[in-house]
């Protein structure tokens, strides 16, 4: 039987329910109640139990349930309504429409005609696994948002035969893995068809002279295409079949080359596309983390060979490049042996062909002082690559600025050209039905949600009705981790005749706490388990008890990953606490779902600063949940007080096991003290008054911002129409402000080192300067074969912090007195009392720079004059 082939039977509709074919193959139905009521009421059993994915339960309702259902007009009717429903969402004009039309009568640029959004995995449904945490998940609401708004964005990314990995827990807890393969022709994906009528197929070159080839899928997410590249077919040799078959599986060359079909062959698929369907061409590329940074080089290829020189053709590249950092930690980015990266870029058959090998690696060269000279670091490039750059919470814009400030040397961090754009949660995929409805009852106009007016009218509701409705999601959270409890124990081996148990686990009416997320070390799944005792007492308090749902897969190859599992499995396994704690394997978006609806509590205990944002709590929040977080990613920035809660963190102390117990004393401390009391303080008619005040203002505080539509309107009005302007401005006229520019960066660079400030001196600082005054600055500077043009001399004044170290300082321009020989003055206006420095410097100008900072070029007095002693105003 091991020879089998495998095909797949369609469906055939009779003609009455046709739509039914074309509502199943757009995602829009994952996040449109209505459409999922029509496919639900096909069969009530089916749709449960085939996961709710509506191609599964037309292939299981059987041809006589199909036809029963032709002869009912009303059912006819609603699927009649739901797919003019759907064509009307795929037509009508959006927000993006709107403002596209307002900018025309404006007198202002154009949006972009297209973006061209590229993620190495995307969280759509749990129908489509192709992600393995909350990087994918972010990239399937940045596209369902993106779909809301109008925006016509293109989605890039690998077809991945095997996806991730489902998890089951061994007889000893230890996580195990399998690789369930996936039919492309069973999901909800359309081939893309080439000239000829056949499978439209891109190809890379790789080393040996061998060709990888990749056909090309379409999941149809609302209005937005998503291209799915797939090289598990006939056409390559089985080593090339088995780049798409996992994501994040294989060493190190199996990773580069999923990441240079998904760069560079998602760029070639996006052309067969644009094409074909006749979509708009992409004028902005989004590089969602590194794993999709050769993009740029094939952009860089594409434009050389339209007859620009390398340097050209990387400027035009970078003005249209959006590239955005997930990762807070070195160890999170892909970082390949140089001469690995070398074979297959700049080798005899390179995978993008008629570049400098040199100057290809030079672009994934980490910097002189802190990194590896033997690595190709694909972060790094990806910054290299693109004019505009962000991390994905406030806090990680600061971190990320640190940890890549080598690559701009002279900046203070402060400098760095990475902003930030927090992240947000796509709320039709991920709040209850029941929420929705009692929201849009409250507030039938949607838009209204885009402020706080519409949070606060939901924030009237019934007390009584809302925690009613909390009280439903709780007890169906229980009901699926007791279904899926004893799944995974059959699956450890018990009998159903040991598992009566199972039937008392969790309770609707306890305070309920949620942890799922991937499990890094830095997450500390495990942090709860510290004082293990005082966590028992917790849960098993007799007049307020609570209860923890665990979930979270560690990455296949990480033994410590996989040990906190088992250590939480064991603690869960004690009879003593299982009705308690239980751990729920095999976390994906539809465990997710129940846990963000129905937990009343979304915990989050990273070791800060490492989390680069996290976005589950956002979802808890929308559900009616309370944040109870350590002030890490988002929660730092929208904490404000009364919204949830903050776990003090012991910042500065360098033990590592000493932080630990530190912070979960104080976890213990905020659940015993202040939130299991407050979540059990009812009043006479059984309502907890002040926890759902708590609820209604984190509503109000937080509904607004936690929303993706939010964050993707960022990226448009942000980085998208930068781009975009950028792009036309450098490609315009046969490209010359991208000739321009990069001439002008080469001169620039050849006359750096000769550019001096020869000396710096104070005028109008006798004796005690005072706020509200004024001094100025003057400095001697030779610039060598540059003009004055070229630069900006400022001087910066400012407080002097630790380390002579100018905190905030204030910029003010000098300029040529007109006098003999290079001269520079300036007057900086006295704003702030105290002890206070300043210093000069020179940097690049041109128009066509993003930032001053762009080059990472920088000029400063000798050290004797790089600030002078403090003056102290009064």
């Amino acid at each position: 039987m091991k020879a089998i082939r495998r095909f797949t039977v369609r469906t055939v509709l009779p003609e009455p329910l046709s739509p039914l074919g074309r509502l199943a193959a757009n995602l829009r139905w994952a996040w449109h109640p209505p459409t999922r009521e029509v496919f639900r009421d096909i069969d009530p059993r089916l749709w449960e139990a085939g996961g709710r994915d509506p191609l599964r339960l037309l292939g299981d309702a059987g041809a006589d349930r199909l036809a029963a259902l032709a002869g009912d007009p009303a059912f006819t009717e609603r699927v009649a309504a739901a797919a003019a429903d759907l064509d009307a969402y795929l037509s009508g004009p959006r927000w993006y429409q709107k403002a596209a039309a307002e900018a025309e009568a404006a007198g202002r640029p154009a949006p972009p005609a297209a973006v061209a959004y590229f993620s190495a995995e995307y969280g759509l449904t749990s129908a489509l696994p192709q992600y393995s945490g909350g990087l994918g998940i972010l990239a399937g609401d940045h596209l369902k948002s993106a779909s809301d708004l109008g925006l016509p964005l293109i989605g890039v990314g690998l077809l991945y035969r095997h996806g991730y990995f489902a998890q089951t827990l061994s007889p000893e807890g230890w996580q195990l893995e399998s690789y369930p393969e996936v039919d492309p022709q069973g999901m909800p994906l359309s081939r893309l068809a080439g000239p000829d009528g056949g499978p439209a197929e891109v190809a890379v070159d790789m080393p040996e002279g061998e060709r990888l080839t990749a056909r090309v899928w379409v999941c149809r997410v609302g209005r937005v295409p998503l291209l799915l590249l797939d090289a598990m077919h006939e056409g390559n040799t089985p080593q090339l079949r088995a780049v798409t078959d996992r994501l994040y599986g294989g060493g190190g060359e199996h990773r580069l080359r999923q990441e240079i079909l998904l760069g560079v062959g998602g760029v070639r698929a996006v052309r067969l596309y644009c094409a074909g369907a006749g979509h708009p061409v992409p004028e902005v590329f989004h590089m969602n983390e590194g794993h999709a940074g050769l993009l740029g080089l094939e952009r860089v290829r594409e434009y050389i060979d339209a007859g620009l020189g390398f340097d050209e053709a990387v400027e035009a590249a970078r003005a249209g490049t959006v590239f955005t950092t997930h990762t807070p930690v070195p160890a999170g980015i892909d970082r390949f042996p140089r001469e690995l990266v070398r074979r297959h870029l700049a080798g005899p058959s390179p995978a993008v062909p008629g570049l400098p090998a040199d100057r290809v690696l030079e672009l994934g060269a980490e910097d002189h002082a802190h990194g590896d000279p033997g690595v190709f670091n694909m972060a790094v490039m990806g910054l290299r690559l693109a004019q505009r750059a962000n991390g994905v919470s406030r806090l990680h814009g600061a971190v990320s600025r640190s940890m890549f400030q080598g690559l701009w040397p002279g900046f203070d961090a402060e400098e760095v050209p990475i902003g930030s754009v927090t992240n947000g949660v796509h709320a039709r995929t991920w709040v209850a039905e029941e929420a929705q409805e009692l929201a849009a009852r409250m507030v039938p106009d949607s838009g209204e949600f885009t402020g706080p007016e519409g949070w606060r009218k939901v924030s009237g509701a019934d007390e009584a009705e809302l925690w009613r409705m909390r009280r439903t999601l709780r007890a169906r959270l229980v009901a699926e981790a007791r279904e899926r409890l004893r799944a995974s124990w059959r699956a450890r081996g018990a009998s159903a005749a040991e598992l009566g148990w199972v039937d008392d686990v969790l309770d609707p009416d306890v305070l309920t706490i949620g942890f799922a997320r991937r499990v890094p070390s830095y997450k500390r799944l495990t942090l709860m388990l510290r004082d293990a005792e005082r966590l028992r007492r917790l849960l098993l308090h007799p007049d307020r008890p609570v209860q923890i749902v665990v979930a979270g897969k560690a990455h296949p190859a990480d033994e410590g990953g996989k040990r906190l599992i088992q250590d939480i499995v064991r603690f869960a396994d004690d009879p003593r606490v299982r009705h308690r704690l239980v751990f729920l394997p095999d976390y994906d978006m539809a465990l997710a779902t129940a846990l963000v609806q129905g937990c009343d509590v979304w915990l989050n205990n990273p070791l800060r600063p490492l989390e680069a944002s996290g976005t589950s709590g956002m979802k808890s929040a929308l559900n009616g949940g309370l944040n109870l977080s350590v002030r890490d990613g988002w929660w730092e920035e929208w904490f404000d007080g009364s919204n949830g809660w903050a776990i003090p963190t012991a910042d500065g102390v360098e033990d590592p096991d000493r932080r630990d117990d530190l912070e979960a004393g104080a976890l213990y401390d905020l659940v015993e003290h202040q939130v299991a009391p407050l979540f059990y303080d009812h009043d006479a008619g059984g309502l907890p008054k002040r926890w759902l005040e708590m609820v209604k203002h984190t509503l109000v505080s937080l509904g607004p911002k936690v929303l993706a539509t939010r964050m993707v309107r960022e990226y448009t009005e942000r980085l998208y129409q930068g781009a975009a302007d950028s792009s036309r401005l450098l490609l315009a006229e046969d490209a010359q402000g991208a000739r321009e520019l990069a001439a002008w960066k080469r001169r620039v660079r050849a006359g750096w080192p000769a550019v001096r400030i020869q000396h710096v001196d104070l005028a109008g600082a006798a004796g005690a300067p005072q706020v509200g005054g004024r001094l100025e600055v003057r400095a001697t500077v030779e610039l060598g074969a540059l003009a004055p043009e070229d630069v900006r001399v400022e001087a910066l004044i400012g407080r002097v912090g630790d380390g002579d170290r100018l905190e905030e300082p204030e910029a003010v321009a000098l300029e040529p007195d007109g006098g003999e020989g290079p001269r520079y003055t300036g007057t900086v206006p006295l704003s702030r009392a105290g002890a206070c420095g300043y210093t000069v410097r020179v940097l690049p100008r041109h128009p066509l720079l993003t930032c001053p900072a762009e080059m990472g070029l920088i000029a400063l007095p000798a050290p004797p004059q790089a600030m002078e002693d403090g003056i102290v105003l009064r």
